[in-house]
């Protein structure tokens, strides 16, 4: 059996383990489930431990699969969650998840004051209550007895690792997705520390990306079914694995990733500011920064669709091929039906939790497949939305890399094109992120990455029609007004107990 080093991407509904050869090609893949709850309106919460055992099971897996253990492994994780511990590494609590909205007043006033800029500047995070920053001032304000117990505050790939490890350490990447992270001196920031609250003795120790252990204790080891030396490597964020993984590297190209959420990543040597759409700046090294928007609304909005349209409890594979099926009978631009996918809220470049999805300009000629197109084209129109503004602010962008499990849906990737305007390639047919935290560990172990060249057999292109790019265009126009238009009613009808 051939060395391999395993990636493993511990993301909202899952965690994903992908076990990558030397030359970067992956070969195998097994992933464990686990759910979010949602205990009052706009709560997201999940249970650490299960996340845990999910990590466990998906290294456990691959080792049996493959027959020997990994030489090493590395991390990727999605970003923004708070996990209250005590000095044992015990959770005191449910770990707030990054979709979790009940700071959203606090963001809101902090994003408006004097003090908002600077904040945004310093750490490169956009103010919105999927921050720990915001998460830590509503503990504080609401959940003191928690509050003050709490040993430290940390996310959930510093959970993990310190039930590897015994150590709470945290990567440059997900330090800089807190808001509490000075993104360009590399250390904790007083001020946004002052602001939640604590000191930095409450926060793990800021590591790169790169930085590694070994030496699991026996206990771990068994339970792992590793050997002790093991070479774990701490990785990045979600996002920034990403773009490693996906070959992200000049400045006309970015990657687009659509999962639960969905995001637009470039990759610059320096930050790009913007407080208006608040781009974020988060950190793939000490001298790398992937900078973009995030969404609220991806594949979670095409779940929706077929919960609500087709009556599905539980979408199945069946279920996907049927709503794209139906999606292909009708035609670019769904007939003048525009949709608003903000049923969760939204975040870049609208930062506005008070949102809500809108279908606006039914008419009698709409049918099911109209409502479950425009549906698909609303989750495309709110990535190019965020799109356009990383251009405006950096520079023009000429090829999507694209990633996500949407990526095995033609009907939804030509979609993207001809709305975006821009050539797709899907360049990993595996998971982005778990691939970049492959990436991350050759570095750490001095071995050579891989070159885009060696996966360009595997490459696929989807070229935009131009025709449908023209309609798009049209009805794109009318989706950015429809928010502003909309705005006030949206907020009037939020306060409203429904």
């Amino acid at each position: 059996m051939q060395s391999y080093i395993l990636g493993v991407d511990i993301g909202t509904g899952s965690t994903k383990a992908v076990a990558v050869d030397f030359n970067g090609e992956a070969f195998d893949v097994t992933q464990h489930y686990y759910p979010v709850k949602s205990p009052k309106p706009g709560y997201s919460e999940q249970d650490p431990a299960l996340i845990l055992d999910a990590f466990i099971n998906c290294i456990n897996d691959m080792v049996k699969k493959t027959g020997k253990a990994p030489h090493a492994i590395s991390l990727s994780s999605a970003m923004h969650s708070v996990i209250p511990v005590d000095s044992n590494g015990k959770a005191l609590a449910d770990m707030i998840t990054w979709a979790d909205a009940r700071s959203e007043d606090i963001a809101e006033k902090l994003r408006n004051s004097d003090q908002g800029p600077e904040i945004y500047k310093t750490s490169g995070t956009p103010i919105h209550a999927m921050t720990p920053l915001c998460k830590l001032i509503w503990l504080r304000e609401n959940e003191t007895t928690l509050f003050n117990n709490a040993d430290k505050f940390i996310g959930i790939k510093e959970y993990i690792w310190y039930n590897l490890f015994g150590v709470f350490e945290i990567d440059y990447a997900n330090a800089a997705a807190t808001g509490l992270f000075d993104i360009i001196n590399l250390k904790w920031n007083p001020e946004a520390c002052s602001l939640a609250g604590i000191t930095t003795e409450k926060l793990s120790v800021p590591v790169n990306t790169t930085y590694k252990r070994s030496g699991l204790s026996n206990t771990v080891s068994e339970k792992l079914n590793l050997p002790s030396e093991t070479i774990f490597v701490i990785g990045a964020s979600d996002g920034c694995c990403a773009n490693l993984g996906s070959f992200v590297n000049t400045p006309d190209t970015a990657s687009l990733t659509i999962g639960t959420s969905g995001a637009v990543r470039i990759t610059s040597p320096q930050p790009v500011y913007d407080f208006g759409a608040m781009i974020f700046n988060y950190l793939l090294n000490e001298k790398t920064f992937v900078c973009g928007g995030a969404i609220n609304n991806g594949g979670i909005v095409l779940n929706w669709l077929i919960k609500s349209f087709l009556d599905k409890k539980q979408a199945g594979p069946a279920d996907y091929e049927a709503v794209f099926e139906k999606i292909n009978s009708v035609t670019a631009g769904s007939e003048g039906l525009i949709f608003l996918p903000y049923l969760y809220g939204e975040r870049a470049p609208l930062w506005d939790t008070k949102s809500c999805g809108v279908y606006f300009n039914i008419k009698q000629q709409h049918t099911q497949a109209h409502f479950l197109r425009a549906g698909l084209e609303g989750i495309c129109f709110a990535l190019n939305n965020v799109l356009q503004t990383l251009e405006q602010s950096s520079s023009p962008i000429r090829q999507l890399n694209i990633s996500g499990g949407f990526i095995t849906s033609t009907v939804w990737t030509q979609i993207l094109a001809d709305i975006t305007g821009k050539e797709l390639a899907i360049v990993q047919q595996e998971d982005a992120s778990a691939i970049g935290a492959v990436f991350l560990a050759m570095d750490a172990l001095n071995l050579p990455s891989p070159k885009q060249s060696v996966v360009n057999g595997q490459t696929e292109n989807i070229i935009p029609n131009s025709g449908n790019h023209q309609i798009y265009n049209q009805n794109f126009q009318v989706f950015k007004k429809l928010y502003t238009d909309l705005k006030e009613t949206m907020h009037w009808v939020h306060k409203m107990p429904f």
